[in-house]
């Protein structure tokens, strides 16, 4: 009988030592974990920074690109879109007699043209691209 008691009281022990220790490796686990996001955040945070600052700069140089002394397009006919293409360029504006109407995707640095702009551009080499007016109605337009 007292080697059953015994058995059982080592059964016992055995299983509270292995549940603390369960609890305590998950805390220290949680913890280590916690010490090693922390070491990563000013990492993270720069990262960020200096991605924003490159798309903040990257759509500052769009706008501003009309205005740069090599800018093949007078800036006084330029409007700017901003997608999916950067400009529309109305030449002949200046003289009240619009001759083309061009698209202009403005790039900085390394940076390509993505599908959407890719697509948009076929879409306008290959010709299709039209004309169309949408008349609103009289009835809304009216005074009531």
């Amino acid at each position: 009988m007292a080697d059953i008691v015994v058995l059982i009281t080592v059964i016992v022990v055995a299983v509270l030592f292995l549940v603390i220790g369960y609890f305590v490796g998950k805390k220290i686990g949680a913890e280590r974990k916690e010490a090693e996001w922390e070491e990563k955040v000013p990492e993270i945070r720069e990262e960020a920074i200096k991605k924003s600052r490159a798309v903040l700069g990257g759509q500052f140089s769009e706008q501003l690109a009309p205005y740069l002394p090599d800018f093949p397009y007078s800036p006084t006919e330029c409007r700017f879109v901003g997608k999916p293409v950067d400009f529309l360029v109305f030449k002949g504006m200046d003289a009240k007699e619009i001759s083309e109407i061009v698209f202009v995707e403005v790039k900085s640095g390394k940076s390509t043209l993505n599908a959407q702009e890719r697509n948009l551009r076929d879409t306008v080499q290959a010709k299709r691209v039209r004309w169309a007016e949408y008349k609103i109605p009289e009835d809304i337009t009216k005074k009531r």
